[in-house]
């Protein structure tokens, strides 16, 4: 697809739903929710209809991909859909010897730690992730105005995931190839962008409403260590992207002295983790940007009022916010009560009705 040729904004059917009015900043007739790894994990029909089934063989199903997708929007009537994936699709489909390891997370055959290993990252087309293009097809015709979000994994992480061979607790491979191979890692994280790039192109074509970035490990890093060596191949993906029109949201874990720099990456909402205040966040990040999050999900655990105590401050604390989409401050945990989710997406639509 040209230039010429690309959409230029969101389908008509979700463009004036709560959500996407929430990313531009606009009114909207409640707080929009929806939670990350609301699709799959506390789910119990998630739980059964994965059984027997390895998590990156039910990432390329179609069928699957759109059931579990649609599944948490059935159930807690949240406000968008987040497509059913792991950050780590992309890099199998280019070939990569990897896989998930249950309780361990994406596991590499051979970590890149050369640039001999480069190699190994060719860029992606997108006949490589065709199941992905007919789940998106799928699933935006069911979801009718219904949002659906893509996403991806942000550079760096992969970069650490890549390298380490695994997660990591301090990425000391990582930080080793940053700091002592510097035009290694920056063609490392220039490679990935590209990839990264068309695995959101590929979603955003095929019908996404918006797209978000993980960068869950990038809170390992110092704002200038951040600024210099990380944020421009995440910019990189948000220029990419910033033609089709669609808003793009930016995320990452134990961010709270990077908000200002990950909103200065080029993202139209970036989200916050539970550790900082809304209102404080909003600060960091700076105007013309809307806000996302960001409920501990640890607090579902406790009873219902207290539940929604808390839901309670984090809306006070977005009151003043132009743009403000509800969300956890980080992914639902496995354990948690699915009912604990619908109660709080009612409460929270109940109080912010306008």
């Amino acid at each position: 697809m040209s230039a010429d040729d690309r959409p230029t904004g969101p389908p008509s059917k979700t463009y004036d739903s709560a959500f996407l009015k929430a990313c531009r900043r606009e009114p909207v007739p409640h707080t929009p929710v929806w939670f990350m790894r609301q699709a799959g994990r506390s789910l119990p029909e998630y739980r059964k209809l994965r059984e027997g089934i390895a998590m990156l063989d039910s990432c390329m199903r179609p069928d699957l991909v759109t059931e579990i997708t649609l599944q948490p929007v059935r159930r807690h009537q949240v406000d968008a859909a987040i497509y059913f994936s792991d950050i780590v699709v992309p890099l199998k489909a280019i070939g990569i010897d990897l896989d998930i390891k249950p309780g361990v997370g994406p596991v590499v055959a051979r970590p890149i730690r050369s640039r001999a290993d480069l190699a190994q990252l060719r860029p992606l087309e997108p006949d490589d992730v065709d199941y992905v293009t007919a789940a998106v097809g799928m699933l935006t015709e069911q979801l009718g105005t219904t949002p659906l979000i893509g996403f991806a994994g942000a550079p760096f992480t992969l970069a650490s995931y890549l390298v380490e061979g695994g997660p990591s607790r301090n990425h000391e491979h990582t930080k080793a190839m940053m700091f002592g191979e510097p035009e290694l890692w920056a063609e490392l994280l220039d490679r990935l962008a590209g990839i990264t790039s068309a695995f959101l192109k590929v979603q955003i074509e095929a019908g996404a409403s918006a797209v978000q970035l993980f960068d869950s490990w990038v809170g390992a890093l110092t704002p200038e260590d951040y600024r210099t060596r990380v944020m421009p191949s995440s910019a990189k993906v948000f220029d990419a992207v910033a033609g089709y029109g669609v808003p793009r949201i930016h995320f990452g874990v134990g961010t709270g002295e990077l908000l200002d720099l990950m909103s200065e990456a080029g993202a139209d909402v970036v989200g916050a983790d539970w550790r900082v205040p809304l209102d404080e966040a909003a600060r960091r990040v700076g105007p013309g940007k809307a806000i996302q999050g960001n409920l501990d999900p640890a607090v579902l655990f406790a009873p219902r009022e207290a539940v929604e105590t808390q839901a309670r401050r984090v809306l006070d604390s977005a009151r003043d916010l132009p743009g403000h989409v509800f969300n956890l401050g980080h992914g639902v945990l496995p354990d948690t009560d699915p009912e604990a989710l619908t109660r709080l997406v009612a409460y929270v639509h109940e109080q912010t009705a306008r």
